[in-house]
């Protein structure tokens, strides 16, 4: 039997997804959040929440060591993120939120109906979001704001990011250059970044290179990205800050090629904040825009982002 969503005065929402925590927050209802995963962090407020999750491996290391710690769980047939049952249960949620789209990336659905399988009571109402582009992504909005019982709020949000998207996209139409572009998601090794990146790199102004919109993430060779020789080269893994990217730098620079690539001899090589920007599919993915088309087109656009969401190498 498929719970039903609570009244909005009695919701305790329980997020475990950090894009649909600042979903939730845009909607109003930051009030009513009463735990979050490890990695919901914005508004910076919602830190003061009870914790329910934790990864089952170490976050600190390389992303070579991070990638070789996942691989070797996820080849065990485990699952990457331990959920807090106990807790759950202490909390009292009536609304769950959580996501199907990645299993590396997140707690997944199938964790949190583990932890709930010895459940006593009213069952909370499960929010399974799957973004995998950026249309999934208005469509996560409108489904969190459905089980918030407001969904004219959730209409609300979508058509102020896309109005403030599309004037991105107009301006950027109209500029007579339209470099070819590369996004790394992960360094070593290296990955592409897919889903609903490639969409705001054309957005943006930009030709994206190298991933599908839509498509997960794909894996590249040195060979790949030498072959295309992009004109820029933007720096994102997937929940790295600047700096932890920074000091994995050498990765990168250390390869015999990466001298020769056109963009490291143009200096047009940029890390942009991976954590908080980018690989967070809810309300500030159009500040993800005005980062690439800064970076793209830092004659045209100003947002103010430099320093904080991207810097040049």
């Amino acid at each position: 039997m498929i719970a039903k969503s609570p009244k909005p005065a009695e919701m305790r929402i329980i997020s475990l997804i950090a894009s649909a925590t600042e979903i939730v927050c845009a909607l109003g209802f930051e009030g009513q959040l009463v735990g979050r995963s490890h990695e919901c962090d914005f508004p910076a407020s919602v830190q003061r929440l009870p914790i329910c999750t934790a990864p089952k491996f170490p976050t600190e290391g390389s992303s070579s060591e991070i990638d070789q710690r996942v691989k070797a769980i996820v080849q065990e047939g485990l699952s990457v993120y331990r959920v807090d049952a106990q807790m759950l249960r202490a909390l009292q949620p009536n609304v769950i939120i959580t996501q199907t789209q990645c299993e590396v990336c997140a707690v997944s659905l199938g964790d949190v109906q583990r932890a709930l399988g010895s459940w006593l009571g009213p069952s909370p109402h499960l929010v399974s979001l799957a973004p995998n582009d950026l249309a999934d992504a208005w469509t996560s909005m409108r489904q969190v704001a459905e089980a918030l019982a407001v969904p004219e709020r959730g209409s609300q949000l979508i058509a102020s990011l896309q109005q403030r998207m599309a004037a991105i996209m107009e301006k950027a139409r109209t500029l007579p250059k339209r470099p070819t572009v590369a996004c790394l998601e992960w360094i070593e090794p290296l990955m592409a970044a897919g889903n609903w990146m490639p969409e705001l790199v054309e957005m943006a102004g930009g030709v994206n290179l190298f991933g599908v919109a839509g498509k997960h993430a794909p894996w590249m060779s040195w060979p790949e990205l030498c072959a295309q020789d992009p004109e820029v080269l933007v720096i994102m893994p997937c929940g790295f800050e600047i700096e932890r990217s920074r000091r994995d730098l050498s990765a990168l620079s250390d390869q015999p090629e990466w001298p020769r690539l056109r963009a490291v001899r143009n200096q047009q090589v940029y890390l942009a904040d991976g954590n908080q920007y980018f690989n967070r599919p809810g309300p500030r993915l159009v500040e993800s825009l005005e980062i690439l088309a800064e970076i793209l087109h830092s004659e045209t656009f100003h947002f103010g982002h430099g320093g904080r969401g991207w810097q040049r190498l």
